[in-house]
């Protein structure tokens, strides 16, 4: 394979609004890991400009980490990538975490100012003085933030933003939703729709069967995207009809050609005989011909297609209204208060969100259900009988086939690989190992273990992490169909809207 990647520097480029301007383009990319057979690209074309903000959609699994890092040339490929930008990719590797975060910030942005950095803090709502704490102290959002930050401090940079918004809660979103907005010149992979609806002003969507661009944030790409689909299926549904009508027809005059044949025999005007067989045949070449472009039409049609089967769940009926109840119940880490004191419950067909700060204690809550050893003071009670099934944020411990992981958990592996298949895993992932998986595949492994277990109670922490969106939106539709009993931590508050969930805040 040959790789092609132009990059100059800024003096040869000339002055910022040449930069500004300046196109980013993929011809002919070609790609498929040495491990595969099966092209995670081939034969790709598109181009972007520098200045555009571009939020980049697709189903897990189908190749947005790899062509970010294509883009920094991390892999031999086969066609042509130029840009006249250096790129650079969040989150980025921080050597040592230890380190003072301006330490840290200085490895990011070695030539940014510090009123530069302080300024850029101030726009995420983030304390200067983090910038004098260890990294590794620093939370989850404010790790986001700082990286964020120094990274568009990198003049001239294009940036390669890969799902920052992870884990982080919904004021820290909204926060680097709004920073965004005020940015340009970069890709974000994001699977949330608000954020995307915020902060970009192009979509680049990676399509089943190609990518494309489009101006325009989420919403008006994905009503497109949908109006496009409609009027392809009404289409590729007459064409349909036609291919039908078109073989009934050429079977007809198949027929009458057979009848005008066998008349040659012993007719006595064998001249008109003649003509008439001509005609037939003429008439079945052109039907012919029309059956052939009708179905080379056809077959372009809907090879975009995302047609998501519905999911289905089996909660168990619960004898009670009451299934779990919190009373001025707090949590400690280490003798510290993190949250609390907190009362609620948890009643039959109820959707309920724990809503804080991440480090609030939103995972500690939902883990005393599962009797983890966690300090709290005041009452949790568990009605009795209870069946719970748990969704844990941590995929980490995901290794082996899902073959082996479906008889550790006693799962029925039939109905396990059939979830995973609706949600858009490919048999031939079946084989695999899970470490290897992209990290939605991973939590959709998970997923898919919950739906196989009948339980009174589902407890799931930050489900949506990393899943598409196309699957975010079935899960929204068989919660909403089958409302089975919830306790969730979600930060996705389209997800939240969506599923009538009662939000507790921490």
């Amino acid at each position: 394979m040959q790789k092609s990647l132009f990059l100059y520097s800024d003096k040869e480029i000339g002055n910022k609004e040449e930069l500004i301007m300046s196109m980013i383009r993929v011809e002919n990319l070609t790609f498929s890991y040495p491990s595969s057979f099966d092209p995670v690209f081939e034969n790709a074309n598109f181009q972007i400009d520098t200045d555009w903000k571009l939020g980049f959609v697709g189903r897990n699994g189908k190749g947005k980490t790899t062509l970010l890092k294509l883009l920094q040339g991390e892999y031999e490929y086969r066609g042509r990538i130029t840009s006249s930008v250096k790129f650079d990719y969040f989150p980025f590797e921080v050597s040592d975490k230890t380190q003072f975060t301006e330490d840290v910030l200085r490895e990011i942005c070695p030539f940014a100012k510090q009123w530069e950095v302080i300024r850029e803090l101030s726009y995420l709502k983030v304390e200067e003085t983090v910038l004098w704490r260890p990294f590794e102290t620093l939370s989850n959002g404010e790790q986001t933030k700082v990286m964020l930050a120094a990274l568009f401090l990198n003049e001239g940079h294009f940036l390669l933003i890969d799902e920052p918004t992870n884990h982080l809660d919904v004021a820290a979103r909204r926060q680097v939703a709004d920073y965004l907005n005020r940015k340009k010149g970069f890709i974000l992979v994001s699977h949330d729709r608000q954020l995307l609806d915020r902060c970009v002003d192009h979509i680049l969507s990676l399509n089943r069967a190609d990518i494309e661009v489009q101006s325009g944030n989420f919403s008006s790409w994905k009503e497109n995207f949908d109006r496009q689909q409609k009027f392809e299926t009404a289409k590729n549904e007459r064409l349909r009809r036609d291919i039908r009508r078109l073989k009934e027809s050429a079977k007809q005059t198949e027929n009458w050609s057979d009848r005008v044949e066998a008349s040659k025999r012993g007719a006595a005007d064998k001249g008109y005989v003649g003509h008439k067989a001509a005609k037939m045949m003429k008439r079945s070449k052109t039907v012919e011909a029309r059956q052939q472009k009708a179905v080379e039409e056809k077959s372009k049609l809907l090879r975009n297609a995302e047609s998501a089967e519905l999911l289905k769940i089996n909660p168990l009926a619960y004898h009670s209204d009451t299934l779990v109840s919190f009373s001025e119940t707090a949590v400690f880490y280490e003798g510290c208060q993190v949250c609390g004191p907190l009362t609620f419950k948890v009643r039959g067909g109820e959707r309920v969100i724990l809503n804080g700060r991440n480090g609030s204690g939103k995972s500690s809550l939902l883990k005393l259900l599962l009797k983890a050893p966690i300090d709290y003071t005041g009452t949790v009670t568990i009605g009795s009988g209870l069946v719970i099934s748990y969704v844990p944020q941590d995929t980490s411990h995901l290794q082996g086939t899902l073959t082996e992981f479906a008889e550790k958990n006693n799962l029925e592996e039939s109905l396990f690989k059939a979830i995973l298949r609706k949600l858009d895993f490919e048999r031939v992932q079946f084989e695999k190992d899970m470490k290897d998986f992209s990290a939605g595949q991973k939590k959709k492994v998970l997923i898919a273990k919950s739906l196989c277990e009948p339980a009174h109670l589902y407890i799931w922490d930050e489900p949506l992490n990393y899943i598409d969106i196309y699957s975010r939106i079935q899960i929204e539709e068989m919660i909403t169909q089958f409302s089975p009993t919830m306790l969730l931590v979600e930060h996705d508050v389209a997800f939240r809207e969506k599923i009538g969930a009662r939000v507790v805040e921490v």
